[in-house]
């Protein structure tokens, strides 16, 4: 274990000029390893212990320190298993999760709520309260029913064509949060269209990792960084005496090269941009990212950055926020202190990224010398 101590002053900590590049370069790191497509474990440095698995059509790690912390009681071989039952725990979210699987329980649901109230199993129907609700709280900036509107537009991406809107007007005729009723007393669900369908995708992940935290802290690991996707990331605890676990953060014009870095401490991060995911038509550049109130990609912003109490919060706001832009992300934060964001719209001139940051402890941001312009 390392004999530094806890940072208890965040701003004397990163105005240390070698404490902060000691910081930056863990989060460029970090980003790396976040980056891989590893087995199934590795010893990624000297410092930390790295498992993985694949699900979601992507890879789960848990990132510990080597050495436990001295809160932590659990003995090595027990916290391995722990670890190790963990990441098998994603196997069956994503049996019970899936709309790709006839036989998982949210496809049994799509296929007979319509017809009948459905009964879910109570985690599932209280993460469905939840993407219900932000979906309220963001205007429709993030809809779980949405799976219709990109189902079109992968189709039509195939096809090397842009959806008409006639095929997105009847795509819009399916989605809607307010065609499902979710019970209150009841974990019921019921849909009010006949093609209405929850898709958990924009959440799912971090649904997921919420989960293997509480599995975590539970079984006595205290200190650990784990990951779903790359983009969506839950920390706990420190990283050996640095206040938190740095993440880098990565360009949105060249994702290949971090920009800045950030400390996270028992919460959650997500991020969202199109500067990977996008196809061009008619010399017209379409993102990934759709509005779900409109049908069409978004194209205003080039990323955005969440960091929420929980993972799946993160998750979905990470998408809201891109697609209702940044006054109303800003207001979103103002009315809810602990979700905090950094939203970078394309810039109107160059390569120059403007990065706005809303309600991110200055303390724990840590911008590359080459990072220029930001708003706070």
């Amino acid at each position: 274990m390392s004999d530094a101590k806890p940072i208890s002053n965040r701003r004397e900590f990163l105005t240390g000029g070698s404490l902060q590049k000691e910081a930056a370069q863990i989060g460029e790191r970090f980003a790396d390893e976040l980056g891989q497509d590893s087995g199934q474990a590795d010893l990624s440095t000297s410092e930390t212990l790295r498992l993985s698995t694949t699900a979601m059509a992507c890879e789960f790690a848990v990132i510990l320190n080597l050495i436990p912390s001295a809160g932590e009681t659990i003995e090595a071989t027990q916290r391995m298993d722990l670890v190790s039952e963990v990441l098998d725990s994603v196997h069956a979210l994503e049996s019970q999760m899936s709309v790709y699987r006839d036989d998982s329980e949210l496809s049994a649901m799509n296929r007979t709520a319509y017809e009948n109230d459905v009964c879910v199993e109570s985690r599932l129907h209280d993460l469905l309260k939840v993407a219900e609700r932000i979906c309220a709280e963001t205007n429709g900036g993030f809809d779980p029913t949405a799976r219709p509107l990109v189902a079109l537009w992968r189709s039509c991406r195939q096809e090397s064509r842009v959806p008409l809107q006639q095929e997105i007007d009847e795509a819009l005729s399916k989605t809607g949060i307010e065609k499902v009723q979710l019970g209150v007393d009841e974990t019921t669900v019921r849909f009010q269209h006949p093609n209405v369908e929850f898709d958990l995708g924009g959440i799912g992940k971090g649904y997921a990792l919420d989960r293997m935290g509480e599995s975590l802290l539970t079984g006595g690991v205290s200190d650990w960084m784990i990951h779903g996707g790359h983009s969506s990331i839950l920390a706990h605890g420190d990283h050996n005496g640095l206040g938190g676990w740095p993440v880098g953060i990565r360009n949105p014009l060249f994702p290949a090269e971090r920009w800045a870095s950030v400390i996270l401490r028992d919460e959650a991060l997500s991020s969202s941009g199109s500067g990977v995911q996008f196809f061009r038509h008619g010399g017209k550049r379409y993102g990934h990212i759709l509005d779900p109130r409109r049908g069409w990609p978004v194209d205003d912003i080039l990323s955005v950055t969440v960091i929420a109490p929980t993972a799946a919060e993160a998750d979905a706001l990470s998408t809201a926020f891109f697609v209702v832009g940044l006054e109303n992300a800003r207001e979103y934060c103002d009315n809810h202190p602990q979700v905090r964001a950094i939203v970078i719209p394309k810039p109107p001139h160059g390569r120059t990224l403007q990065p706005h940051v809303i309600g991110v402890d200055p303390d724990a941001l840590i911008f590359l010398p080459e990072s220029l312009s930001q708003d706070s």
